[in-house]
């Protein structure tokens, strides 16, 4: 027999937490499936009874009887996986409103769209939103002497169960895509042929950073533009893929207007690229796509563990400039260059440029993101190593 010793790795979504569940008599916490939310939740609140949706004898008792399965909790419960009984909510609803106390209960869900929209009908005005992702490189990494190598980095990936026990990454990541993805797949949409939507989510993969043809996918797997489109948004509901907007404003100029596809976790998408260790990553053509997806994710991480909302853009027109990440306030745009190259060029600051003279007015501060270890300020410009993330982030804590 084996016994495994869990590091609790401290989640800076936490504090968030905690000050929401002070607020709100319902807290509700959605991501990816093995982002940590079960974790973060007996540990924020190890005094609640815990109770899992997923587990059948669970979910048949709160169905059968829903104010009964209540009234066993006066002071609330975690309900993990919320999504399987939708119907739970609107009792949720009526015991939180007798009550008028805050924290009462914590829910988590790993299907977005289908439980967001189940809270918007019964719970909306009662509870706090929380999206948690898989550890972001500040938490895991949290000083570049303890950081590996890049290569290391795209590889391994940011799920925590991976740290936590230790595990192989491409073993965990095959058995994560088998039995989550599949079964979340099955249970969002009826899908015939499970052989032809690993096909779709691998080409996925070989395009994560890049501007999305859904017709050129559908084409590429043998399924109709309609059939990609509603496998899209599975991916997108089950938090594997985001899609980056491309922001647009009266330039005079012909803008692309299709959105950049995104994994939520770059080492997902390394797996699914058939990429077995950290050295096939070194000279891998897509190894460049996989940098930008690990930076835009950092960035979305960092906005939704500060409960903000996702400002994050890119631009592109028709004659090739491209700005890879922008970041809209209102009132100023922070454009954002990644390169995952190691050795600063005159050429990555071109498009930054390019965009600072056609966006006259709104520009703020920009940044290179880059594969190098050192960090500095040259003009406008902020020169930031991958290693030095938290200093793009401060700048973004301020704004």
């Amino acid at each position: 027999m084996h016994t495994y010793i869990v590091m609790y790795i401290p989640r800076y979504i936490k504090s968030q937490l905690i000050r929401l569940a002070r607020q709100y008599p319902i807290v509700t916490i959605t991501g990816p499936r093995q982002s940590g939310k079960t974790t973060l939740c007996k540990q924020t609140f190890p005094n609640k009874p815990y109770l899992s949706m997923e587990n059948l004898d669970i979910r048949r008792e709160a169905l059968r009887d829903p104010n009964r399965f209540l009234n066993q909790f006066p002071n609330g419960a975690i309900l993990d996986e919320i999504q399987r009984t939708p119907d739970l909510l609107s009792y949720i609803q009526t015991v939180t409103d007798e009550k008028n106390k805050t924290g009462l209960f914590i829910l988590t869900g790993s299907q977005q769209f289908e439980l967001v929209d189940a809270i918007n009908q019964s719970l909306a005005g009662r509870t706090a939103l929380l999206k948690l992702l898989p550890f972001s490189v500040e938490e895991i990494y949290s000083s570049p002497k303890k950081s590996p190598s890049l290569d290391s980095i795209l590889y391994k990936g940011f799920y925590p169960r991976i740290f936590d026990k230790k595990l192989n990454p491409t073993e965990a990541l095959s058995f994560y895509t088998t039995t989550y993805i599949e079964r979340d797949v099955r249970t969002l949409i009826n899908i015939k042929d499970l052989s032809k939507f690993e096909t779709f989510i691998k080409l996925c993969a070989a395009r994560t950073g890049q501007i999305l043809n859904l017709s050129n996918l559908a084409n590429d797997c043998g399924i109709n533009h309609n059939t990609a489109k509603s496998w899209i948004s599975v991916l997108e509901a089950s938090y594997i893929i985001f899609l980056l907007r491309p922001h647009y404003q009266n330039f005079n100029k012909r803008l692309i207007k299709a959105p950049k596809l995104h994994f939520i976790d770059v080492g997902l998408a390394a797996f699914l690229l058939d990429i077995q260790s950290p050295q096939h990553l070194h000279n891998h053509p897509l190894r460049g796509w996989l940098f930008e997806t690990f930076i835009v994710a950092e960035f979305l991480k960092n906005r939704f563990n500060r409960v903000k909302t996702n400002n994050l853009y890119y631009f592109r027109d028709n004659t090739g400039h491209e700005i890879d990440l922008l970041l809209d306030y209102g009132d100023k745009i922070i454009p954002i260059e990644i390169k995952s190259g190691e050795t600063i060029s005159d050429d990555f600051f071109k498009n930054l440029e390019f965009y600072e003279r056609l966006n006259k007015r709104g520009v703020g501060k920009t940044f290179l993101i880059y594969a190098g270890k050192r960090s500095w300020q040259e003009k406008n410009c902020h020169i930031i190593s991958f290693h030095d993330l938290n200093k793009a982030f401060a700048f973004d804590q301020k704004t």
